[in-house]
């Protein structure tokens, strides 16, 4: 069992040790391997080897087609070594606020283009992965990504806008319910978009928690909405209160500010959905969910499809 950084080390010392770690992850300990091309499911496939050492490689016996443990998975086709890949993805998901590019290369002695490659494809992985079983209360709140105008170059700064421009920053929406968050990136924090949100995601007739903004006005036709108005210096009434999502708001932007400084609003999502998955699996060990991710890390992100 993998409880810490020492141990994947120690445990995984070799691409062997990795590929024999993640074909026991992958394929009921590594017993069965899985054709990911028809998706036959037996020992009985064959093992080729090259030299007369086997590395990995099996041929389907139903349809004859090639595979190891890594097709059809995010490390397909990738030339960086599993062990590189495997402390890349440990220390990512151990880290609360995650790790940047520069800091990866470094670590792992990689390119930074290849180290920023390697988080982007992390991320992609952990694209809607919603752990949300909505319960008797959900708490919505939304708020706005970006740096502030002041703080721009003089030559850059945008003339007439305010705090929350659209301009300057990016809306997102969160909601939490049984101490699992969800988040979307909107084009604005409007009335149309926010109930469109909530009513697509939320059972009707649950209790729903918002602060004061105008835009959560018309959810009582649905749910019984509580509010909570921060203006009036309202931050727990009756019981209820909005503190667990604006805690989320808060971890999420000290790890933008902090990490990674600028997040664009093309790759804001997967930075959402990032803090999202690391905070709904927070109750696990960084060992347990390393493995639980290296189980569903099925998605190949092309470097062409993260520059379009």
């Amino acid at each position: 069992m993998i409880n810490s950084l020492i141990d994947l080390l120690d445990s995984l010392q070799s691409e062997e040790d990795c590929r024999e770690f993640l074909e026991a992850i992958r394929w009921d300990g590594g017993s069965a391997p899985i054709c990911p091309h028809c998706g036959s499911q037996s020992k009985e496939h064959y093992k080729l080897t090259n030299g007369g050492q086997y590395r990995g490689l099996h041929k389907c016996k139903d349809c004859n087609k090639r595979f190891t443990v890594t097709v059809g998975t995010m490390f397909e086709g990738s030339h960086i070594p599993l062990r590189k890949w495997f402390v890349a993805i440990y220390m990512f998901l151990a880290h609360k606020k995650g790790i940047s590019s520069m800091q990866l290369h470094k670590d792992i002695a990689v390119t930074q283009k290849t180290a920023w490659f390697m988080l982007s494809r992390i991320r992609y992985n952990l694209r809607n992965i919603k752990y949300i079983i909505y319960g008797d209360v959900t708490q919505v709140d939304e708020t706005y990504i970006g740096g502030k105008n002041k703080n721009r170059n003089a030559g850059k700064r945008l003339k007439n806008t305010r705090g929350r421009s659209l301009k300057l920053k990016t809306p997102v929406m969160g909601m939490l319910s049984n101490g699992r968050v969800y988040t979307e990136v909107i084009p604005k924090a409007s009335k149309w978009i926010l109930h469109g949100v909530i009513n697509s995601l939320v059972p009707k007739g649950t209790t729903v928690v918002t602060d004061g903004w105008y835009g959560y006005k018309g959810l009582s036709e649905n749910y019984v909405h509580k509010v909570v108005d921060h203006h009036r210096g309202e931050y727990v009434k009756g019981g209820y209160h909005t503190n667990s999502i604006e805690g989320f708001w808060s971890q999420l932007k000290r790890g933008i500010i902090g990490v990674y400084h600028l997040v664009t609003r093309k790759h804001l999502e997967l930075y959402c959905d990032e803090f999202a998955y690391r905070y709904n699996t927070r109750n696990l060990t960084d060992g347990e969910r390393f493995s639980q991710f290296l189980s569903i890390a099925k998605k190949r992100l092309r470097y062409r499809m993260l520059i379009l």
